[in-house]
């Protein structure tokens, strides 16, 4: 298969022509590989790969009938593990750590008859918005190479972006879905709580706050995985009815629904909002309007400092419980020089929390979900920007050396003043993406459609919140969109 061809056709399209025969699984692992080799040394979004075994498995699987047979794919380096291969959460405390069976999400995958190229590029744990682990070095925007393309899910949305593959394994627990699809001109869909695999082992991951899914280009392809990969699985903390329809059956249709919006450019947390991000916003309001809906501006439903605040609280309690684990399975305490100064704060402050306070902080994620609830009798959708900026360039969000030796101390604060310190920490990422972290903490889907393109090429995605268990009507706006002229699609030039 020629390589442009390949850049042309989204994953639904390359299983068709394996299922036509028109071409076969090797020559797509061929491509994808090729391509890789041509772009990951600027870009930097894959880590590693799995060249000789995925070969190997195409062999064992000739003839299979899946949907997916034959379409290659990527994997986030955390928490979609692959048997036998490494599983490193993005630290290097863990470049050695083999996973020892598939997780859930892996295995429907694998089920659908994808094939795994490697693992993509994460921040240690997942904790940033950008993609810049120090054991694994920066990941580069494929629209601009000094800026990022996001994070968590960083590496994914740059293999995607760059054509390596057409869909990338991703993971949502503040955003890093969204986040980077709005960074790299992507369609980002966050499900709703509970809607697709966990574990095995793990039933609430980030008490609920994240959740696995993909990045893709096209939104039918997201359609289509959300179809293979909804679940009700009897061992999560959390379940979300099946959807008794097909996701991928509402994509292209004429909507005749009116739909009810409300919007807002303001940062939930009071912080600036480029003009960019508003500019946006208001033409999809405007093509909205256009397209006979009621929209309406609104003030943010939630406070939104206080529930960022509430959220640091849990991630501190969380990674304190991982670094704990570490602790177990290495027989050895975990210092500051095992992990990054975000991770080393987060854990030491985790240590002062109390029970109380943490089971308090989780109420409030409740009283947002029931505020939520209310907005949405009123409004089918909460729009507001992806991001409040363009991609920061690389570099940045990384802490100073002044900032990094005071939350080396961080220790010796008090609980007050360790939650303050977190706060700041986060601050300066925070201000590029405030407006995320809401469908987390409520646990409905949202998505980031690509939109707009600033005037330095950057592109920018619009926010879009829904009911919980309403993707059905995400994916019908978002294949609306997709169709108009304001849909942006980045030209892939090989190499």
């Amino acid at each position: 298969m020629d390589k442009q061809t390949y850049l042309n056709y989204d994953a639904i399209g390359l299983a068709n022509l394996v299922r036509s025969k028109q071409v076969s699984p090797t020559e797509l692992l061929d491509t994808a590989f090729d391509r890789l080799e041509e772009v990951n040394p600027e870009i930097h979004a894959v880590i590693r790969t799995r060249k000789d075994k995925v070969y190997q498995e195409v062999k064992e699987r000739i003839g299979s009938a899946l949907p997916f047979y034959g379409v290659p794919i990527l994997l986030k380096d955390i928490s979609q593990a692959v048997k036998g291969d490494v599983l490193s959460s993005g630290s290097k405390l863990l470049q050695k750590n083999i996973a020892k069976v598939d997780s859930n999400f892996v295995a429907k995958l694998r089920e659908a008859g994808f094939l795994f190229l490697g693992h993509t590029n994460t921040p240690e744990f997942g904790l940033k918005n950008i993609t810049e682990p120090e054991g694994y070095g920066a990941t580069r925007n494929p629209w601009n190479l000094s800026h990022s393309p996001g994070g968590s899910s960083g590496g994914s949305a740059a293999a995607v972006a760059a054509g390596i593959v057409p869909v990338a394994g991703a993971s949502d627990g503040g955003g890093s879905i969204r986040i980077p699809a709005s960074f790299t001109g992507l369609f980002g869909l966050k499900p709703t709580r509970g809607r697709t695999p966990v574990g095995p082992g793990v039933g609430r991951q980030w008490q609920g706050a994240a959740i696995d899914f993909v990045l893709s280009r096209s939104v039918r392809d997201s359609a289509a995985l959300l179809d293979v990969l909804q679940t009700v699985q009897p061992e999560a903390a959390f379940q979300t009815p099946m959807y008794d329809g097909s996701y991928l059956d509402l994509c292209g249709k004429s909507n005749k629904k009116k739909y009810r919006v409300g919007f807002s450019t303001a940062s939930p947390v009071g912080t600036p909002v480029s003009e960019d991000a508003k500019a946006a916003v208001h033409q999809v309001v405007h093509w909205l309007e256009e397209q006979g809906h009621m929209v309406e501006e609104v003030e943010n439903p939630v406070d939104g400092v206080d529930l960022m605040k509430q959220y640091y609280l849990m991630n501190s309690g969380e990674m304190n419980a991982v670094m704990l684990n570490l602790e177990k399975m290495l027989a050895r305490s975990i210092t500051r020089k095992d992990i990054e100064i975000f991770t080393w704060a987060l854990h030491k402050a985790g240590e002062k929390i109390s029970a109380a306070a943490y089971s308090q902080s989780l109420a409030s994620w409740d009283v947002a979900a029931e505020r939520m609830v209310k907005f949405h009798q009123q409004y089918d959708f909460y729009v507001t920007p992806a991001n409040a900026h363009p991609a920061p360039k690389i570099g940045e969000l990384l802490p100073s050396l002044e900032e990094v030796e005071k939350l080396t101390q961080i220790e010796r604060f008090s609980a007050s003043d360790q939650q303050d310190a977190i706060y700041d920490m986060f601050l300066p990422s925070l201000t590029y993406t405030p407006h995320t972290q809401l469908a987390n903490l409520t646990g409905q889907p949202a998505m980031s459609v690509p939109t707009y393109v600033t005037k330095q090429g950057l592109p920018m995605g619009v926010q879009f919140v829904a009911p919980k268990g309403r993707e059905d009507q995400l994916i019908c706006l978002a294949s609306e969109l997709e169709r108009s002229d304001l849909w942006i699609q980045r030209e892939f030039i090989p190499e």
